[in-house]
């Protein structure tokens, strides 16, 4: 991407740049999982069902995923970095509106005012990563960057459960709000940073001026003629439904048949996150032992082996290492996901990791519904354990594909 090597200055730039991402991967993902929790309170506080409080989780996911289609085209235009900064000061907007919600449909408006800013955060923030990183290392790098996406997954569940049964359920988005404020201004103070760094900023704003000029429209039609990069953002959608929709009645299911706490069950869930922190931390050995396709497969068959745990199981102490032990596996096969989704094509990156986190997360909000709706007729535990069977069989394939693809290439 650049004609010449990045000098030190420059690569500690791009590390801090790094870091601030992660914090704000890890406010984006705390945002989407802060609800789960709380379910069974918001159930209580509005009068209604469960399916109905778990529309907090499934219109987050579903705003998130239709603007993934045009956060794509903006950063490709306007710069990732830039986009993502001033996306994260909206959040803060919507986390503060959440805290003042008075009905069950303002609260919905603004997880939807949230869902608008975050849908920028993680999926430019890979693309941006993609852009800047060593392509040799780039499934390493992104990994490092998961960090904050893992951390913020259990660290949401844990929030939202901890301060709904202690404080409240609104001092959990008020946490949030600020959360979101103080690293927005720390993105636009290393935006800043980065454009008075840049040796040739007329090099990058030409790049990003001819993707701008082409257009969301024709580069994702580009890019969906392509059979590889259709089959990554199909198993991104059954991915987002299986895997992350069921999140959200992980910690609802452990209130009820185990009789915890909120607080308790949340802190149980956020072993999920810390499970993708562990697998994060050994990510660089993993891949260059196990290798992507039979990483998929491994982690996609311990989300099975621990959601039947979850799902099955009687003795409730065993509801924590399966969670952790089902993290670590997600993110084995998401990770894989992710590093697909950065390269299958890099000349529209932003509109391309856009697409694949659309589809995840469109995955995700039907997901979030079903599971809801199918747990109370079927039970959460039954629901759980058909969730890690689905997440089993599509790791299991698509490894096998992944093998397929580079046996055929040259």
């Amino acid at each position: 991407m650049t004609s010449s090597p990045p000098s030190a200055n420059s690569r500690a730039a791009t590390r801090r740049s790094i870091l601030l991402l992660s914090f704000a991967t890890f406010a984006s993902m705390a945002s989407q999982r802060i609800c789960d929790a709380m379910l069974p309170e918001l159930s209580r506080v509005f009068a209604v069902g469960l399916s109905q409080a778990a529309q907090v989780v499934s219109v987050f996911a579903m705003v998130y995923g239709c603007l993934q289609l045009f956060y794509g085209a903006l950063g490709d235009r306007l710069g990732k970095f830039r986009v993502i900064a001033w996306a994260t000061l909206a959040c803060c907007v919507g986390n503060t509106m959440a805290v003042f919600a008075p009905s069950l449909d303002a609260l919905l408006l603004s997880r939807m005012v949230v869902a608008m800013g975050a849908a920028a955060i993680i999926p430019l923030g890979l693309a941006w990563v993609g852009d800047v990183a060593d392509p040799a290392h780039l499934q390493e790098t992104i990994a490092r960057v998961g960090l904050g996406t893992t951390l913020g997954i259990g660290s949401g569940q844990l929030l939202g459960g901890l301060l709904t049964d202690t404080f409240g359920w609104r001092w959990a988005f008020g946490v949030l709000a600020l959360l979101f404020f103080g690293v927005g201004v720390l993105l636009l103070q290393d935006l800043g940073r980065q454009q008075s760094a840049e040796s040739s900023p007329a090099c990058s704003t030409a790049t990003q001026a001819s993707a701008g000029r082409r257009g969301f429209a024709q580069q994702a039609l580009s890019i969906l003629a392509q059979p590889w990069p259709r089959t990554i953002l199909l198993v991104a959608v059954a991915e987002g439904a299986a895997g992350f929709g069921v999140l959200a009645i992980w910690a609802s299911h452990l209130h009820h048949a185990f009789a915890y706490s909120l607080s308790a069950a949340g802190a149980i869930v956020a072993l999920f996150g810390v499970g993708g922190v562990v697998y994060m931390a050994s990510a660089r050995h993993l891949i260059r032992r196990l290798r992507p396709a039979r990483l998929a497969a491994v982690g996609g068959s311990l989300v099975f082996l621990a959601t039947l745990v979850v799902g099955f199981t009687p003795y409730r102490w065993l509801a924590a290492p399966a969670s952790l032990v089902a993290g670590f596996g997600f993110f084995s096969f998401h990770n894989v996901m992710q590093a697909n989704a950065a390269q299958m094509a890099p000349a529209a990156r932003g509109s391309a990791v856009s697409l694949f986190a659309s589809a995840l997360f469109l995955g995700q909000s039907v997901g979030v519904l079903l599971a809801a709706r199918l747990s109370e007729r079927f039970g959460a535990g039954m629901v759980i354990a058909l969730c890690g069977a689905a997440l089993c069989a599509l790791g299991v394939w698509f490894g096998r594909v992944l093998r397929v693809r580079a046996a055929a290439l040259p």
